[in-house]
C-alpha cells in the first residue's frame, strides 16, 4: 500500500501553520501558541478498506471538533491514538481526560471534542461507525477513557504493529485486515464476548516475543529468563507462545541461522564465517556449520562462495510463521 505524505517541512514558515490547517480542513481546527515560529509537520496516512491509519509528528498543537465542524464535516469516525506524550482533553458531554504516553485511547469525531498535547509523534487509527457498527456499544463505552489495563496496552502494541506491516500488504489484504482489527479491539476491549478473543491475544503476544528476541538477537545472554522479565510473563506462558516453533531456545537458534544467512548472502559483507558465527553466539564454527545444514540444506561456505560468484541465494529456509485526496477529510469520506 502506499500512503499518502503531507509535509510542511520544506515550506517557508509563514505558510506551513496554514498548509497543515489545510490538510485537517473540517476535520479539526487547529490552535498553536507561537504560530510565527513555523508548524514543521508531517502526517503519513494509509487508507485501506474502510479504515484508515495516520502517522503524525507535529509541534504541541490544540485539536478542537466544535459543533461547527459537525455540521461542515458530519463526517462520523472513532478514532483510536497512541501517542508519544500525554494528552489532555474534553470529550462528548464535557468530560476531561488525561492519558498517558503510549497509552491507546478513543474519541468520536461524530461529537464535539478538544485535544492538546506538547510535540510528538503519534499514530491514529480511524474507524468509520457505518463500517465497524457491531463494536458502537464497546467503542462507545471507553471514549476519553486511557485504556491503561494489559488488554488495552496490548491493543496499543497492535496498532504499532498494524502500522509497521502496511508497507508489505496490498488492497487485496484489504477485507481480511479489516476483520482481523475488529477482532482484535473486541479481544481487548470486550475479550468475553468474542471466542476469537484469545487467539487474537496469542498471536498479538507471540508478535511482541518475536520482536524482543530479534531486537537482542546478538546478545548472548538472550534466553528464557531475560525474556521473560522483558515481556513481563512467566516462562510457561512464553513457552506456550513459542510451542509450534519447537520451543523457546530452537526458535532463538533459528532466527539466529537465518540473520547469519542473510549475511553471508551479502556480497558487501566482509565478515568471515567465523566472525558472524560468534556475532550470533555460536560457540565455534563446527556448531554453526551444523546447525546451518540442517536448517538450510547447504553449508555457510556454499552460501559465501554463490554470493561471491553473484548468484544470490542457493538455499530455501524452512517456513519460519512469519494521492488522489486532498484533505483528510476527503480520505474519510469516501467510505
Amino acid at each position: 500500500m502506499e500512503p499518502i505524505e503531507i509535509s510542511t517541512h520544506e515550506l517557508p514558515i509563514s505558510q506551513q501553520l496554514d498548509a497543515w490547517q489545510g490538510w485537517f480542513d473540517t476535520v479539526f481546527d487547529l490552535h498553536v501558541l507561537e504560530p510565527e515560529l513555523g508548524f514543521a509537520a508531517k502526517s503519513v496516512h494509509w487508507s485501506f478498506g474502510s479504515m484508515s491509519l495516520s502517522r503524525v509528528a507535529a509541534p504541541a498543537l490544540r485539536a478542537v471538533r466544535s459543533k461547527a465542524l459537525l455540521r461542515r464535516n458530519p463526517v462520523d469516525h472513532w478514532v483510536i491514538t497512541v501517542g508519544g506524550r500525554k494528552t489532555f482533553g474534553i470529550s462528548a458531554g464535557g468530560i476531561a481526560f488525561e492519558v498517558p504516553a503510549g497509552i491507546p485511547f478513543v474519541a468520536s469525531l461524530g461529537q464535539e471534542l478538544v485535544s492538546q498535547r506538547a510535540q510528538d509523534e503519534r499514530l491514529q487509527l480511524y474507524l468509520p461507525r457505518d463500517s465497524f457498527s457491531d463494536l458502537a456499544c464497546v467503542l462507545d463505552a471507553v471514549q476519553g477513557t486511557p485504556l491503561n489495563t494489559p488488554l488495552g496496552r496490548l491493543l496499543g502494541d497492535y496498532i504499532r504493529l498494524l502500522e509497521r506491516s502496511l508497507h508489505d500488504l496490498t488492497r487485496a489484504d484489504a477485507p481480511k485486515l479489516m476483520e482481523a482489527v475488529k477482532t482484535m479491539i473486541l479481544a481487548c476491549l470486550s475479550p468475553s464476548a468474542d471466542p476469537q478473543a484469545a487467539r487474537q491475544i496469542l498471536l498479538s503476544r507471540r508478535e511482541k516475543a518475536k520482536q524482543a528476541i530479534v531486537k537482542h538477537l546478538r546478545h548472548p545472554s538472550l534466553g528464557p529468563e531475560s525474556l521473560c522479565r522483558e515481556l513481563g510473563m512467566s516462562r510457561s506462558q512464553l513457552y506456550r507462545l513459542l510451542k509450534n516453533d519447537g520451543g523457546i531456545a530452537q526458535y532463538i537458534q533459528r532466527l539466529r541461522l537465518l540473520q547469519a544467512h542473510a549475511e553471508l548472502s551479502d556480497a558487501s559483507n566482509e565478515g568471515s564465517i567465523r566472525s558472524i558465527a560468534e556475532s550470533f553466539c555460536f560457540q565455534d564454527g563446527s556448531s554453526f556449520a551444523r546447525a546451518f545444514k540442517l536448517e538450510f540444506g547447504v553449508s555457510p561456505s556454499d552460501v559465501r562462495a554463490a554470493a561471491l560468484a553473484g548468484h544470490g541465494s542457493i538455499a530455501r529456509p524452512r517456513s519460519v510463521q512469519s494521492s488522489q485526496f486532498g484533505t483528510l477529510g476527503d480520505c474519510l469520506r469516501q467510505f
